[in-house]
């Protein structure tokens, strides 16, 4: 008992020693109210120090009575009162273009309360974070406005959609960011606002039963995987048995026409055995 345990514990470090910030639930245990890392984020994907996060949430439920409701991984609300939701992203279906308007048009809706004066719309930013240069043109950034066609004006609407490509990992301040998503030691990160809580989160007692979730959340993706090997496993050895089972009756079959007296011809052609099965039933028989 105590040998599996170790195994376990053993196990559980592994995974969490594993975890990058690519992780989507690594991500936000790494951002959960803390908004100087938070803060890190904004300034080096907008380009501006001056930004200053004053407040950061993780896993924001938004309702949407009328429809289709979100839930947003990070979402930061800074001194101006713009706010910023930073979605991670590993799958290229969970970063279409359409999903990003959607989470824009969500923010309006949620932030702009009744009795309020359009005017008074907050700024808002959705950056997706993608693992794979999702808009194809291998550019770090994508910064994405409303414009006028006929004059190429921007239409300032206050609203921005920004595409990060995280393939992009050069020596410049967004290439180091991103080298520090993909990065599972606290001492090789670029960053010093993200190493203080990476080693929290992973090398003391406290910060794993923080995760309890991931853990639990891995427990489960293995559970599932060994039940699916399982499952597997049994459908092979049914698919096998039948066979065996069908190849006894053709045998049996082929016996029975042999005996009566059919051609080998005939028999391969009803009983489904090769030429050389029938041929070889067929010397026992006479034997």
């Amino acid at each position: 008992m105590q040998t599996t345990e170790v195994g376990q514990n053993s196990e559980i470090k592994q995974v969490i020693g594993s975890l990058c910030m690519m992780n989507n639930r690594f991500m936000n245990f790494m951002l959960d109210d803390n908004k100087k890392a938070a803060q890190v984020f904004l300034r080096v994907i907008l380009g501006d120090d001056k930004i200053k996060v004053r407040n950061v949430r993780i896993q924001s439920f938004i309702q949407n009575i009328y429809g289709h409701s979100s839930q947003l991984d990070i979402l930061a609300l800074d001194s101006k009162g713009r706010y910023f939701n930073v979605e991670v992203q590993r799958s290229d279906e969970g970063a279409p273009a359409r999903r990003a308007r959607f989470y824009s048009s969500i923010l309006d809706t949620h932030f702009l309360q009744p009795g309020k004066l359009y005017e008074e719309l907050p700024d808002t930013y959705v950056i997706f974070i993608t693992e794979n240069d999702v808009l194809h043109d291998n550019l770090p950034l994508y910064n994405i406005r409303r414009r006028i066609d006929e004059n190429a004006k921007c239409f300032e609407d206050g609203s921005r959609i920004i595409y990060v490509n995280s393939q992009r990992r050069d020596d410049t301040a967004l290439g180091k960011l991103m080298q520090d998503l993909y990065c599972t030691e606290p001492k090789n990160l670029h960053y010093h606002e993200f190493a203080e809580r990476m080693e929290f989160l992973k090398y003391s007692k406290e910060g794993e039963e923080k995760m309890t979730d991931v853990i639990e959340e891995y427990a489960a993706r293995k559970a599932e995987a060994l039940a699916k090997e399982a499952a597997r496993k049994a459908a092979k050895e049914a698919a096998k048995k039948a066979e065996e089972k069908e190849q006894a009756n053709r045998i049996e079959l082929a016996q029975g026409l042999l005996a009566d007296g059919m051609s080998i011809e005939f028999t391969v052609r009803h009983s489904k055995l090769t030429e050389a099965e029938v041929r070889e039933l067929a010397s026992k028989l006479s034997a």
